[in-house]
């Protein structure tokens, strides 16, 4: 846990957010959007939204595994892409039953915190930090490799350390300790 809070306040001391005009990735969905059948409420933090997302039990059930819920409980802030099942089913056949086992809880934590940017960005800072950068975003995770966010055909998309690719599917879910995007696909570091 130690290791985990260092990389969040190294992360946090070299995050830079970047506000602007650019456009947003989605429409501001309003003061609760619904995310998985579930109203997000702004006052409520990462954890406590995400349990009752019913498209995010895989993703709350391995942050449990690996020691992360006082993290992402923490003040924060964060920006944390969030993975769906779907997102999670898409790994090959026993993966999330592996890497939940206890024998398998670093592998497990250095996936979860690649999720994860210090700081709060939303879609508009991330639009603005991809204009002033020719297009592409990089993102520095907590777990300390990159992310790169671009946009096409009106979508923004992640690209992670081995070239596969995640579609922002939900932006701006904002919460008292920072922001949920939801995520079509696991990112891998």
């Amino acid at each position: 846990m130690t290791t985990i809070l260092t990389k969040l306040s190294l992360a946090l001391a070299s995050t830079m957010l970047i506000a602007g005009g650019a456009p947003a990735m989605a429409k501001d969905m309003g003061k609760n959007p619904m995310v998985g059948g579930a109203a997000m409420y702004p006052t409520k933090d990462i954890i406590d939204n995400a349990v009752n997302s019913k498209d995010h039990t895989t993703l709350v059930a391995a942050v449990k595994a690996a020691g992360l819920v006082d993290t992402l409980k923490g003040a924060g802030p964060f920006t944390v892409f969030a993975p769906t099942n779907a997102a999670f089913a898409k790994l090959p056949a026993g993966t999330v039953d592996t890497l939940v086992k206890p024998e398998n809880k670093a592998m497990l934590t250095k996936i979860l915190t690649y999720h994860v940017v210090a700081g709060r960005m939303t879609a508009k800072d991330i639009a603005a930090k991809a204009k002033m950068n020719g297009g592409k975003a990089v993102l520095t995770t907590v777990q300390g490799e990159s992310l790169t966010a671009w946009q096409k055909d009106g979508a923004w998309y992640l690209t992670d350390a081995k070239g596969g690719m995640s579609k922002i599917t939900i932006a701006n879910v904002m919460q008292s300790n920072g922001v949920i995007h939801v995520v079509d696909t696991v990112l891998m570091p």
